[in-house]
């Protein structure tokens, strides 16, 4: 049976899943740097070893830079100590997943939210009549609603890129330090002349 480990750490609220032949076995969401006692919990809930992992499923952003480079580097450490293949996925793919129709609004920081064409500052956006899901919808929700668009309450599960999504959503599985993150802009941080 297949056993994939999903995770997504590139926003505030990470999210773990056990999946075995499709069901869910465990799911867990908290914040990146719980991630690896949060696998640990999901493979001792699922009565299952670390070996008996089969491959990973990993959320590459865009998002949060820290959060993005910390699900990558336990990827690669877990692929590397457990000889895994993993594959990565949209984390704006995985919040379309778990609300069919919704647009996807991940909070990029500096007055603009991740969309699946790239940042924008959220007054800019044709919303109207759109329902929005995710941390940039919860966070710019008056200026979204002002636009006509649905957000849903800020406690919806739909807010949440839930792993178990990725799993669903990964394609290809190859080797982890193949898997490349998924950053919209360019960061802040500038290499001194």
């Amino acid at each position: 049976m297949p056993l994939i480990l999903a995770f997504d750490t590139a926003t505030d609220r990470a999210t773990s899943a056990l999946v075995g032949d499709g069901e869910v076995l465990g799911e867990r969401v908290s914040r990146a740097s719980t991630l690896l006692a949060d696998v640990d919990a999901l493979v001792r809930q699922a009565g299952a070893h670390p070996r008996d992992i089969t491959g990973l499923a990993l959320g590459i952003g865009p998002g949060s830079f820290t959060g993005i480079r910390i699900g990558l580097a336990a990827a690669r450490g877990l692929a590397l100590a457990l000889d895994l293949p993993a594959a990565g996925v949209s984390t704006l793919d995985a919040l379309a997943a778990g609300a069919p129709g919704a647009l996807p609004v991940i909070d990029a920081r500096r007055s603009e939210v991740f969309v699946p064409d790239g940042a924008a500052a959220p007054a800019t956006l044709d919303v109207a009549g759109a329902t929005l899901v995710g941390s940039g919808a919860v966070r710019y929700r008056d200026v979204f609603e002002a636009a006509g668009a649905v957000v849903p309450p800020d406690d919806d599960e739909r807010h949440i890129p839930r792993a178990r999504f990725h799993a669903q959503l990964a394609r290809d599985p190859g080797p982890a330090e193949l898997v490349e993150p998924l950053y919209v802009r360019a960061p802040d941080a500038k290499v001194p002349a």
